[in-house]
């Protein structure tokens, strides 16, 4: 009863801070240990600020994945092709630092004729038969364990050896992302070079054959973090060759029945840092014409140097907003209305923070990412990685999914591509602890009516926050989706398993993922959001004119 009475206070003393304006204060409830942050929500949900891509929310496979080619065979995983499925529409992007060592091989007609015969996988649809068998998929799990260690050390070491892969992985890659309804992109090596330091073609123009003859529709990229070529192989490239390598690169798809029309990115650069911002100018300046969107990489912090702090620190998330003033304001200057895109994006680089960029405090960085990204008009975000080396993927090494998986799957389910104009008021002089981000709902979802409206929010503080909706909306009937960890207190930050709604979300079995329930709020209730939480909360009656 005391919680009552403190909660019948609280609102009383809302409806009378109104004549101090849209500021509320930071409330402490009686009789309660806890201190409630009270922000107040301006909004306009007359029109969409902008619009993002459907794909938005994309992900990334590490071409680290085929540095041994059996274990392509893993995205033959009943339960990764689920799992991968309830992500679309996507991308999938296919590359990474080990993608500029990668030669193509073509087997001979002899191998690849004994390859099928030898094969377990025959007969039937190709989806059917290229999926893994159980035993064979145990196998291979226990043995990526082992092989992701050894990548790690290569990553630590800076040591790169060049790794052959052969028609037969580019099959593998292709019916993954087909079978799984993902647009594959494919990164072709950029570090074969000619003598006078341009690109070497023809190992990427004998991929492209072979794709061609399996009617394999697919968009490229050409190289990765060119301004780190100079570290990784001892090249370096600058922004006028590059851009005329991408030139190349689009003549050669331009020559191609089926690619003539394929989409290009690139440069995949790292964020703006030294000469890099030099490197962009210039590619852009030379090879803009070329591709259809620019794409640069984006990590918030070094993940042999982090803290559980950075996670959970407002300055360090705004520092995507910097980085991505600068990249715009290069690409504005040479190449006005050129599409921007993350084309590489989590957590921590080097592979990701150990303990921390696969554990639920990852998502602040992430569902943060997401909203702050579409609200700066990036178009595509790739989230690295969905399966592969490194400690920020969505799917484990036993191919479970991780805590950012499940917020990722929530964002697709309930967040369309519009986005719309929120505003946070409070007149705490501490940072920001309550950050809050507004679309439209996902169209495509059958359950809320038109003109519905998501809000997404996160609370980096210990202490619950309570949310005070526009009047014209306050009567709307609310369905809540909260992730909390699974554990409490500081060491659920740390836990690889999170809870919707009080129930911790796992999949029913390898071809089945849980119904995502939200809780339904009578009209007029508040939305509190509990401390290190994230909730998605739909509006359902807000018809919103942009939606």
């Amino acid at each position: 009863m005391n919680s009552l009475k403190a909660l019948v206070s609280l609102t009383a003393l809302l409806l009378g801070v109104s004549s101090r304006g849209n500021h509320v204060e930071a409330i402490n409830m009686r009789n309660t240990n806890e201190s409630v942050f009270v922000i107040k929500l301006d909004m306009d949900i007359s029109h969409p600020t902008r619009r993002v891509d459907e794909r938005f929310l994309s992900v990334t496979i590490d071409a680290s994945l085929v540095a041994e080619e059996k274990f392509m065979y893993l995205l033959g995983s009943p339960k990764l092709r689920t799992l991968t499925k309830a992500l679309t529409p996507a991308f999938l992007r296919f590359g990474g630092t080990r993608q500029d060592f990668m030669i193509f091989h073509r087997q001979n007609a002899f191998q690849s004729k004994e390859y099928m015969t030898n094969s377990l996988f025959y007969l039937g649809d190709i989806c059917e038969r290229l999926e893994l068998p159980p035993l064979l998929e145990n196998q291979l799990k226990k043995e990526w364990a082992v092989q992701t260690f050894l990548l790690q050390k290569e990553e630590l070491q800076r040591k790169y050896r060049r790794v052959k892969f052969s028609d037969h992985a580019v099959d593998l890659l292709y019916s993954f992302a087909n079978c799984s309804g993902l647009d594959l992109i494919f990164g072709l090596n950029a570090l074969l070079r000619t003598s006078g330091n341009s690109w070497d073609s023809h190992n990427a123009e004998k991929l492209m054959d072979y794709c061609e003859s399996k009617e394999y529709f697919m968009s490229w990229e050409l190289g990765n973090e060119p301004n780190s070529y100079e570290k990784k192989a001892g090249i370096r490239v600058d922004g006028t060759q590059l851009g005329q390598d991408f030139l190349h690169l689009r003549k050669i798809l331009q020559q191609s029945k089926l690619y003539n029309s394929s989409g290009l990115y690139g440069p995949d650069i790292g964020q703006p840092r030294d000469h890099r911002r030099d490197l962009l100018t210039g590619f852009l300046e030379t090879g803009a014409e070329a591709i259809d969107a620019c794409t640069w990489h984006h990590y918030y912090v070094n993940g042999r140097e982090t803290s559980l702090e950075d996670f959970l620190d407002p300055a360090v998330l705004d520092t995507l907003a910097s980085k991505t003033k600068e990249v715009f304001e290069t690409i504005n200057t040479v190449s006005p209305g050129k599409k921007v895109w993350l084309g590489e994006t989590s957590s921590a680089y080097g592979g990701g923070a150990l303990g921390l960029s696969d554990s639920f405090v990852a998502g602040f960085m992430w569902l943060d990412k997401l909203g702050l990204a579409a609200k700066l008009g990036l178009d595509v975000i790739m989230r690295q990685v969905l399966i592969g080396a490194g400690t920020y993927h969505l799917v484990d090494d036993n191919l479970d999914p991780l805590p950012d998986y499940w917020l990722s799957l929530l964002y697709k389910r309930l967040v369309g591509p519009e986005v719309l104009k929120v505003e946070a008021l409070s007149n705490s002089k501490q940072p920001k602890r309550l950050r809050v981000y507004l679309h439209c709902t996902n169209k495509k979802s059958t359950r809320f009516r038109k003109g519905a409206i998501t809000l997404f929010a996160l609370n980096l503080s210990k202490n619950p926050a309570l949310i005070i909706l526009p009047s014209h909306i306050s009567n709307s009937t609310v369905e809540a989706f909260v992730l909390e960890s699974a554990e409490s207190g500081e060491e659920g930050l740390y836990s690889k398993s999170v809870k919707l709604n009080g129930e911790v979300l796992k999949m029913v079995d390898d071809r089945t993922l849980p119904p995502l329930k939200g809780s339904e709020l009578s009209p007029g209730e508040q939305l509190k959001v509990p401390g290190l939480s994230f909730a998605f909360y739909v509006l359902k009656d807000a018809q919103a004119a942009a939606c």
